[in-house]
């Protein structure tokens, strides 16, 4: 056959099959697939649906081209249809299918050179999709990566069998990746698209976070401690809710560790530009609100449903909102409320008395309590402060 040597293809299935790490079936269905093709390419039409069967044993393939019954008398495709009167068609109702088969003898140059692209092109994917696997149970995890290649709004990852990619809505804000550097990333997933499938890799979402915390503080995998919820916006602000399942542990504490220990050691792997608050976690929706706010410093908790109102003074108003409204906006994700921030009336302050009227006070209290000084011990008093006068 020229161009392409099917029995030679059929001895090379375990050969490929062992060199990429890839099942013999997966390796023989892309052959399949490949043989299809350049049949298409030399003996049909592009929209044709057809699929290849290659014996092992013999080195011969054969392929099916399925076609649509249609009723008799209409315009049909040739390629996908096939008239109800058509002998062919024999023993089949409109609607179902007909499955023609034809003995594939030879190939010219253009189609086999189709055949070796497509088997060269789902090998790949095949391999990829394999790789991918591997991944599928770590999902969920950190792992350590090298910078590959840094796009406009891409960063791509290697790590080792395979290269993710780490869009740029799932990058630190500010953070900037160095062709080269090892970088800790969050597996979040497997994407599939038109275009193939990809490892989904992460450093801004909230799990991250967690992650960290889950490795530098182990009270949490004995169960003494406990994350209950995390909003975050990489880069620039984290909140975090936890609490303690054994009276008198602080778990606040426990997550910033001795002297700031633990929580620098997340900050260090984030960037000290994002700040992390550690509050705890109430099961009272308005303390819960309070913790959230921190650190700013609530009046009163209207809660009408799930919105609610924050009362605070006028000093606490801006530390409430947050520049540009990101300490109340992470404070409602956090607690699944609605927050509205809004002022509280001044306490009323008692009015200070005038100095004057002190003053007064003083004399009158001064006439009605006269001095026990004799005229004698007034005159030395006198006496003593003038030359201070003079000085």
């Amino acid at each position: 056959m020229e161009g392409l040597d099917l029995k030679q293809m059929t001895a090379m299935v375990k050969v490929i099959a062992e060199e990429k790490n890839l099942p013999e079936e997966t390796v023989l269905d892309v052959i399949q697939m490949a043989i299809a093709a350049a049949w298409r390419k030399d003996n049909g039409d592009k929209d044709m649906n057809v699929r290849a069967v290659l014996n092992m044993n013999t080195g011969e393939a054969d392929v099916f081209v399925t076609r649509t019954v249609i009723e008799a008398g209409l315009a049909f495709n040739p390629a996908t249809e096939i008239p109800a009167d058509d002998p062919r068609a024999e023993g089949k109702a409109v609607g179902e299918e007909v499955e023609e088969k034809c003995k594939v003898e030879g190939f010219g140059r253009v189609a086999s050179q189709t055949a070796k692209q497509v088997v060269i092109q789902r090998l790949r994917e095949a391999e990829r999709e394999a790789v991918l696997a591997m991944f599928e149970d770590k999902i969920g995890t950190v792992v350590t990566g090298m910078v590959l290649r840094v796009d406009r709004n891409v960063v791509r990852i290697d790590l080792g069998r395979t290269v993710g990619i780490m869009p740029r809505s799932e990058q630190i804000d500010g953070e900037y990746y160095t062709v080269g550097s090892r970088i800790k990333v969050y597996i979040k997933g497997i994407e599939r698209d038109e275009r193939g499938a990809g490892l989904l890799l992460s450093r801004g979402c909230a799990e991250f976070v967690e992650y960290l915390f889950r490795q530098e503080v182990p009270e949490i995998e004995n169960g003494t401690v406990e994350i209950r919820g995390i909003a975050r916006e990489a880069g620039r602000r984290t909140k975090i809710a936890v609490m303690s399942t054994v009276p008198g542990i602080d778990p606040v504490g426990t997550f910033v560790g001795g002297r700031g220990v633990r929580v620098q050691a997340v900050m260090n792997e984030i960037g000290e530009r994002e700040k992390i608050d550690i509050i705890t976690w109430s099961d009272n929706a308005s303390e819960f609100i309070r913790e959230a706010l921190s650190p700013a410093e609530v009046v009163k908790v209207e809660i009408n449903g799930k919105k609610a109102k924050v009362f605070v003074t006028e000093d606490q108003q801006s530390i409430a909102i947050g520049r540009q409204g990101q300490n109340v906006r992470l404070a409602s994700k956090l607690t699944g409320y609605d927050l509205d921030i809004e002022l509280s009336e001044a306490p009323k302050k008692k009015k200070k008395q005038n100095v004057e009227d002190a003053l007064l006070n003083a004399i009158a209290e001064e006439g009605e309590n006269p001095s026990e000084e004799t005229p004698e011990d007034a005159s030395e008093d006198t006496a003593e402060d003038a030359p201070k006068a003079e000085n």
